[in-house]
């Protein structure tokens, strides 16, 4: 196989990352954008010792999977990995990758309890951070083209609400009537570097917060006219970030309309949002997401449960009810902050909030004598640290439930904990970000 070569394959599986998969004597040939069922002739790209990269020259005879994909960026921008193929061969793909993941990685044969929809597969974001560049003169905004961060303009995109668009057209209106400089990467010059917008899925409430190199009174105007226009905006803020960074967010927050936070309701849970604050960016999936997680509880009203990575508590605090005591941890000191408001807000009594790093907060727990009935884990995407696991193994929950957004880190640490005294009882995926290649994962395991 050469580099430039043209052969005739068809495709016969997906990668986790989106990528048909055909076989070329003996080798692995992985062309983006294809669909299990394709024959196409493909470009060699990149030859490797095992395996090659090839680009789709022509469609021979389409996958029965494949759709007509509705986005001009699609292909361009760094978002959606399934335009081409309809949801029903998305959501297989997806189910697929998660119990691969837990026999490949974690040799565990787990039952598995189907993947989770909430069947809306457009529109569902509630949150947006785009990156604002110039291009031939003129402000735009979009998304980083895969493995860049050259900006990929898109007026529309078909995961966030419409209004959305309307505003960002606004602010870059705005942007150009005045002459205001959009930051340039290279040179460490500019103003505006991204517009960050946030939307409550059940309040509508939204934020925006412009996330600008240094404090200004520049988008004092701009605040005025986009809460004129659009009635739901609550609040307009100025992030400042200084640092030549890949880092969206700084510090220091200026809100210069409204009070620099939103709010909205997440499982009969009243939460309040500032620009930092984490939050699942597809509400409706999340609802899912923790209720399955509470099924996996099994909680009956007696139990501590231990909430690790707890973010703004919404996990924990969606299950206080039914619990004698909640326990949640965070390393992010505004998210504990967040947390704790919101138990106060909705009248939780029986829940303490730590700021700590997970695996020293839970190690810390293990030695004042805390025993938690349930621990429930909701790592970021590189999974849990072996000091967390170490620490959770050591309280002897009767139960874990670990929620994560990485299936081959959960398999990897669930690996662990099945080598620790926990047998992985059951397996749910739930689709919290249609279109890409990403799904969430849930599991259950019982001591044993």
């Amino acid at each position: 196989m050469k580099k430039n070569e043209v052969l005739r394959l068809e495709i016969t599986g997906l990668t986790n990352e989106g990528a048909g998969v055909a076989r070329h004597e003996g080798m692995a040939v992985f062309v983006p954008f294809s669909a299990v069922g394709d024959v196409l002739d493909c470009r060699v790209l990149k030859v490797r010792s095992s395996f090659s990269y090839a680009k789709i020259e022509r469609l021979i005879t389409p996958s029965p999977d494949r759709v007509e994909n509705d986005c001009p960026a699609y292909t361009k921008c760094g978002g959606c990995s399934f335009r081409h193929i309809s949801y029903a061969a998305e959501l297989k793909a997806k189910a697929d990758f998660v119990k691969s993941a837990f026999l490949r990685i974690g040799g565990l044969d787990v039952p598995f309890d189907g993947i989770l929809s909430t069947e809306e597969f457009s529109r569902y974001r509630n949150k947006a951070q785009l990156p604002v560049a110039e291009i031939d003169g003129a402000p735009v905004c979009g998304y980083f083209s895969p493995r860049s961060h050259r900006v990929i303009p898109c007026g529309d995109c078909l995961l966030s609400p419409e209004i959305f668009s309307k505003i960002c057209a606004e602010i870059l209106k705005y942007q150009r009537d005045i002459g205001l400089s959009c930051y340039d990467e290279a040179s460490g010059k500019g103003l505006l570097r991204h517009i960050y917008l946030r939307r409550g899925h059940k309040s509508g409430e939204i934020m925006v917060c412009l996330v600008v190199t240094k404090p200004t009174r520049a988008y004092d105007g701009l605040a005025k006219i986009l809460a004129e226009k659009f009635s739901a905006i609550k609040t307009v803020v100025l992030n400042v970030n200084p640092e030549r960074t890949n880092v969206i967010l700084g510090e220091r927050v200026l809100p210069i309309y409204g009070g620099g936070k939103i709010n909205d309701e997440i499982c009969g849970v009243a939460v309040e949002l500032s620009p930092d604050s984490f939050y699942q960016v597809n509400t409706a999936a999340a609802e899912l997401v923790y209720k399955k997680a509470s099924e996996y509880a099994e909680l009956s009203g007696s139990e501590t449960l231990l909430d690790l990575y707890c973010g703004a508590g919404t996990v924990g605090l969606s299950m206080a009810k039914g619990l004698k005591k909640l326990i949640g941890v965070e390393i992010v000191p505004e998210a504990v902050k967040n947390a704790r408001a919101n138990a106060e807000r909705n009248g939780v009594k029986n829940a303490e909030f730590i700021a700590s790093d997970a695996g020293k907060a839970a190690s810390e727990l293990a030695e004042r004598g805390e025993r938690p009935d349930v621990v429930t884990v909701d790592p970021p995407r590189k999974g849990c640290d072996r000091a967390t696991l170490d620490a959770v193994i050591k309280m002897s929950p009767r139960r874990v439930v670990m929620i994560s957004c990485d299936p081959a880190t959960a398999a990897r640490d669930s690996k662990y904990l099945a080598e620790h005294g926990y047998a992985a009882a059951r397996l749910c995926a739930v689709d919290m970000f249609p279109r890409t290649n990403h799904v969430e994962t849930v599991v259950k395991f019982s001591k044993l």
